[in-house]
């Protein structure tokens, strides 16, 4: 049986098909994984200073394709729109840009301290980059030149970011949350604290770029739409939580939201935990579409759609939740592919929502 050639509504037992393991990972914690945007081409970004590139067959099996390093651990990867470029963030203040074509990379954006974000902006002028940095600015570069195009300042240290044009959201220190309407790209069109009251760890932008999802350390995500009419579809949900035992007074372990990953089709959402779990839900409905996609072993720190929605990756690898000393001899570091069923991506008429 094809591995993605098999249908997507396949439900039984018997009729399963395994996740697959890509080949070759890299040997220190995964940060980030992106597929391209025009091909089944997968990159996996490190903290050993690397970034690997993975060509996936039509059955699921992947063969290396390439590498490049920064001077430090890459935190962010991105793709232009294209997929002739892949871009990388890193810890060593510098974004560096990887030709599909020559096979070649270069340095095309650097700050004043580590680099933790980076977005292609589709712009109907062309194709820029934004980079986040820890030196509490946003900067865009045409990656032509080595001075920015435009620079936004921010309250504090940029943790996450996100796009979809005309909507970029970055997530700070301090819980700050930044909305910016790119035809202004230099003017912050609201600035707000999270609506969870814990770090924020997550942040995507919604397809139809009309509001964006923020997952915190605690296990909370919040819906939260763009505009004063919507305010009533805002609504914050618990997730990536269990139950300790033996049962006690406080008998619920709590767990951080790692990665939120939108399905560009269908408009549902997968959330992804430090509890090694991945569900998928869909915001208009309210529900859970399915529980456990994937009960790993060990954290999940990124997930990706490819460019047509039918192959779901994650990336598995400690998270530095509990901090250095969290950090066991063997964990695990490795990335899975998962083919799509209907039931996981698809939304759920609102008239036959239940509450799971």
């Amino acid at each position: 049986m094809s591995f993605f050639g098999a249908s997507r509504n396949q439900t039984t037992a018997t009729a399963e098909v395994k996740d697959l393991e890509v080949v070759d990972p890299p040997d220190d914690s995964i940060s980030c994984i992106a597929f391209c945007s025009t091909a089944d081409i997968l990159a996996v970004a490190s903290w050993n200073n690397e970034v690997r590139l993975y060509d996936v067959g039509s059955n699921g099996e992947t063969r290396p394709k390439a590498m490049y390093k920064h001077d430090g651990p890459v935190l962010d990867i991105c793709w232009s729109k294209d997929g002739s470029r892949l871009f990388s963030a890193g810890a060593d203040k510098a974004v560096r840009a990887f030709d599909m074509s020559t096979g070649q990379n270069n340095q095309v954006a650097a700050h004043d301290a580590p680099v933790s974000c980076v977005r292609w902006i589709e712009a109907p002028s062309g194709g820029v980059i934004a980079t986040g940095s820890w030196d509490k600015t946003v900067k865009y570069w045409d990656t032509k030149s080595s001075t920015p195009v435009a620079s936004l300042d921010l309250p504090e240290r940029c943790y996450v970011m996100d796009v979809v044009y005309p909507l970029l959201v970055v997530g700070t220190a301090e819980r700050h949350i930044l909305i910016v309407n790119l035809t202004q790209p230099t003017t912050i069109f609201k600035q707000m604290p999270s609506p969870l009251k814990w770090q924020t760890r997550a942040i995507a932008c919604f397809p139809a770029a009309n509001g964006f999802a923020v997952g915190s350390i605690e296990g909370r995500v919040a819906i939260q739409y763009i505009e004063d009419k919507d305010v009533a579809l805002n609504f914050s949900f618990k997730c990536h939580r269990k139950d300790s035992t033996p049962p006690s007074k406080d008998n619920t372990l709590v767990f951080a939201v790692n990665a939120i990953c939108f399905h560009q089709e269908h408009g549902t959402f997968t959330t992804a935990g430090s509890d090694g779990t991945i569900s998928s839900w869909d915001k208009d409905s309210k529900i859970r579409l399915k529980s456990d996609i994937r009960q790993s072993w060990g954290p999940v720190v990124s997930t990706t759609y490819n460019h047509t929605g039918t192959i779901f990756a994650y990336a598995v690898a400690y998270d530095w939740s509990k901090g250095y000393t969290g950090m066991a001899s063997g964990m695990m570091n490795k990335v899975f592919l998962h083919a799509c069923k209907d039931e996981e991506v698809k939304k759920r008429p609102k008239v036959n929502a239940t509450t799971k």
